[in-house]
Order: structure tokens, then sequence, then C-alpha cells
């Protein structure tokens, strides 16, 4: 009867013995959690994790920043946007710099405040760094309904946003398999992961606990070992096969597809979104005629090379040295979901 008992997650884990597996967690929040539980240190040596594109505000290319503070420098906008923006480097100052010359930066909690903010302050105008997957664009959205709803005319976003399908496909080969964003899937739902399995893209969509995590590792692990390409829904609790169908309503209401360039990808086909024509007054590069603005990143710093799962933040030669949280040079040192802030805190050494 021995051979019908099932082994547990921790017990297939650290039993495996096979070639070695290389397992992209797609997301930053996971990359944080797995070394804050410890799950690293119970990793096999021929079981390799490697972080992926799936924090926002890293893949967010340095231009942005500059745009960012062009508006606020040149233009006298006040700047609305999540902390961790604040301190990501543009190309030649990050925002907390520009505040330091007197630009007006106001740290908000969502996009509905940023809205807010420009409802009580009409004599300002106002602009909302609009940045992130398809978990927090619904909210921006909204606030550009809201604002057209009010005629408000001093609000707008600088758009950033961008949405995970054409990553995976840019990322195709990098790992053998990756652990999806459960609050992504919770929005988009399961048929983009399903339709993957038949380009022989592997992977299982994930929530944030101990037990979520590992059980999603040893569903890997063991579809690996069987072969053939493979797709596992790991959070039913939260996600769904359809998602979440209202919030897909907004977002194809005020936003339509564009190209986007992410940082260490480059220019990805249709994988950002841009506000639709008919609110084009509430887009901050057409409100204040902006120019195109290429950045340039700083040279030393390899974020583009852990995004896309080349190295290790450890591997980088300014990674602890002249790259720390107070001091960073890149965005993935910033973020808090970034992955070398993650190697920084817990100690990226431990198997990884």
């Amino acid at each position: 009867m021995a051979e019908n008992i099932k082994k547990t997650a921790k017990e297939i884990i650290e039993a495996y013995s096979g070639p070695k597996l290389r397992i992209m967690e797609v997301c930053g929040t996971h990359t944080h959690e797995i070394f804050r539980l410890g799950i690293r240190s119970i990793l096999p040596k021929n079981i390799e994790l490697i972080s992926g594109p799936g924090c926002p505000v890293c893949v967010t290319n340095v231009g942005f920043i500059d745009e960012a503070i062009m508006l606020a420098l040149n233009h006298n906008v006040t700047i609305c946007t999540f902390g961790d923006l604040v301190r990501v480097p543009g190309s030649e100052m990050s925002l907390a710099g520009a505040r330091s010359k007197g630009a007006k930066v106001q740290i908000v909690y969502s996009p509905i405040d940023a809205y807010e903010y420009a409802k009580a302050n009409l004599d300002e105008q106002v602009v909302f760094l609009s940045v992130g997957f398809e978990t927090t664009t619904p909210a921006s959205c909204l606030s550009v309904k809201k604002a057209k709803e009010a005629r408000l005319a001093n609000f707008a976003l600088l758009t950033a946003n961008k949405t995970m399908p054409a990553a995976y496909r840019a990322l195709k080969g990098s790992a053998d398999a990756f652990l999806y964003p459960g609050h992504v899937h919770a929005i988009t739902g399961t048929n983009l992961c399903e339709s993957l399995v038949n380009e022989g893209v592997s992977g299982v969509i994930t929530g944030f606990t101990a037990n979520e995590i590992m059980t999603a590792l040893a569903v890997v692990i063991t579809r690996l070992q069987e072969g053939g390409s493979f797709f596992k829904n790991c959070y039913p609790r939260v996600v769904t096969q359809v998602g979440s169908k209202a919030a897909q309503s907004i977002v194809s209401e005020i936003m339509e597809e564009c190209d986007s360039e992410w940082r260490g990808l480059g220019v990805i086909k249709n994988s950002g979104l841009k506000l639709k024509e008919a609110y084009k007054e509430f887009d901050a590069r057409n409100k204040f005629n902006l120019p195109k603005v290429t950045g340039k990143s700083n040279p030393a710093c390899r974020c583009g090379d852990v995004l896309q799962g080349k190295c290790k933040p450890s591997d980088c030669r300014v990674f602890g040295k002249g790259c720390t949280p107070l001091h960073p040079v890149g965005a993935c040192m910033v973020s808090n979901e970034g992955a070398c802030s993650a190697y920084y805190q817990y100690g990226g050494n431990i198997n990884g």
C-alpha cells in the first residue's frame, strides 16, 4: 500500500536528481516571497530559479523616467506616482533628483488618488505615471473615465502600461517552465497560458503562500520529467479560465494595443497599451506635445540581462557595491518587486 501514499511537494522537490532544470519566476513578488520563505535553501543544486520581467517598474524604460522629469521641470506639471518610481534612475537623474530641483512629485497609492488630487487642485496640471501590467491597468482606465465624465481638464496619464502575452513569447526558450503571476491571470484568465502550450511553452499559475509556491514547483518538476509541454492552474481559488470580465471591459473601452519598449527585451510588438483616440486629451504625450525621448541607462547596470534570466543580480559587477537600495544604479535595485533588491535583502548566494 505504501506505493499509493502521495508524496508531499517538499519531498518531490528534494528528491529530484535529474538533469538541470531552469524555472523562471516571472513575477517579482514570487522572487521576493521565494527568498523570504527560504524556499531556495531546500532546492537541489540541479534546480535553478531565475528571475524574469514581472516587475513593472523594472521593465519600464529609462526614457519614460526622462519624460516624467521633462513634464515636471519643463512644463511645471505635478507628477503623481507610486513611491518606487521616484528613485528609479533616468538618463541624468531620478524623479527624486528632479524634486530637489523644484519639481512637484506627489506619492499616491492608486490612479484614483491622482484623479482626486487633480480634482482638488484645479490650478495644477496633474499627470499620473501609469506603469503596470494587467493587474493595475484597469484602475488607470477608471481614473480616465471618471476624469472625462467630470470634464476634468487638468488630469492626464503618462502611460507605460504593458501586457504579458508578448513577453512570454519573447522569453520562449529562456527557461524550461514559467511560474506565471497569479494576480495577472486573475484578470486575464488562463486561456493565454493554455494556448502557449501549443507553442512549446510550459508553466503553472501560482499564488504567493508557501504552500502554493511549493505545490507549483512540485508540479513543474513532475510534469517536466514526464515530458512534453504543459500548463496547470495551481491558483484556482483566485484564477479562473475567463478572468475578470469587468476589468477586461474597462481596459478595452479606454485603451488599445501599441508597441512598447521593455528594459532588456527591447521593443515588443503589441505588448503595450495606450489611450484610445476618444481619450487623447488625457494622454500626457499628446497634451504637452512631448518629443520622442530615447533614454540612456548606466552601462554598468545589468538589469536588462537579469530581466531576461541571462544572469543573476550577483553577477553584476556593481551589485552590492556601487549599486545598493540606498544608491541604486538600476531599477531592479529600487523596486519592491525587483530581483536585485531581493538578492540584496535576502542574500543572493543561496542557490541562486
